[in-house]
């Protein structure tokens, strides 16, 4: 058994592999990485009902895995990029070997993965840390499922400028609906729901053109969203309107949030 574990800088993520299958996933939250590396490694140990002669190697990636220089618990540790992990990881989820990848964790990755080269195109610093940190100061919440809940009942029209705001007609590809600037409205009867949501709508438009520009400059119509902003129900429903906006496909695999342990682990094979 190979274990792969991902130090992100706010969860980390491990999962337990066998003959090139995923047969465990966990995650757990830790303030240090040598804390949150060893937590994840003895729950994976309790919850598979392993021993620790059964793992053969532990492979960490991610921001964490920097600060871990030594063996864990005396087995074999190695360290791989993150941006490989994500690459190897997304790779075994599509079930492709030809893939842009969009890993929505603290920040935003977008990767070229084929069998050849695994490629960083680029990103942006907006993700998931973007939302909790905006929310923290203008709605007074960081808990993702309360900033979810409130965004359930907002209203985009209350924060978010509109081209119906500007125009009589659709301007080129895009309705009347569509955003012109966010937040560029914000009446003063907007409330923490409205905010809420356009905080998360901004977040996930910007990850949706970017990843859709990085896919059509490589020729694909296809993104596959990965990390653990591939969980947020609304940033789907988001991204679900960009891909008809733009004909770009963006696929949420199952285990995407494990997407980058998954390739750590795959690539002791």
């Amino acid at each position: 058994m190979i274990i792969g574990i991902d130090i992100g800088s706010t969860t980390t993520k491990a999962v337990a592999v066998q003959d090139g299958k995923v047969i465990r996933t966990i995650k757990t939250k830790a303030f240090d990485a040598v804390t949150s590396a060893t937590g994840a490694f003895g729950k994976m140990i309790m919850e598979s009902n392993a021993r620790i002669s059964d793992v053969e190697k532990i492979i960490i990636t991610g921001a964490g895995a920097l600060k871990i220089n030594t063996e864990i618990f005396g087995i074999p540790t190695h360290k791989i990029e993150e941006i490989k992990a994500i690459g190897i990881g997304g790779m075994f989820l599509s079930g492709s070997d030809n893939v842009i990848i969009a890993n929505i964790g603290t920040g935003t990755s977008v990767i070229e993965a084929t069998k050849d080269k695994i490629t960083h195109l680029g990103g942006t610093g907006v993700g998931g840390g973007t939302i909790t940190g905006l929310a923290k100061e203008l709605i007074k919440t960081q808990t993702f499922d309360n900033i979810l809940n409130l965004a359930d009942h907002g209203d985009l029209t209350q924060v978010d400028l509109l081209i119906e705001d500007i125009s009589d007609l659709d301007i080129s590809f895009l309705n009347r609906k569509s955003t012109a600037a966010n937040f560029g409205k914000m009446l003063d009867t907007a409330e923490k729901e409205d905010i809420a949501l356009g905080i998360i709508n901004m977040v996930y438009q910007v990850i949706g053109v970017i990843s859709m520009f990085a896919a059509k400059s490589r020729n694909k119509d296809t993104v596959l969203i990965t990390g653990n902003g591939s969980k947020n129900r609304i940033g789907k429903k988001i991204l679900d309107e960009i891909s008809v906006m733009y004909n770009v496909k963006f696929v949420f695999p199952a285990d995407a949030e494990y997407a980058t342990a998954i390739g750590a682990a795959l690539s002791g094979n």
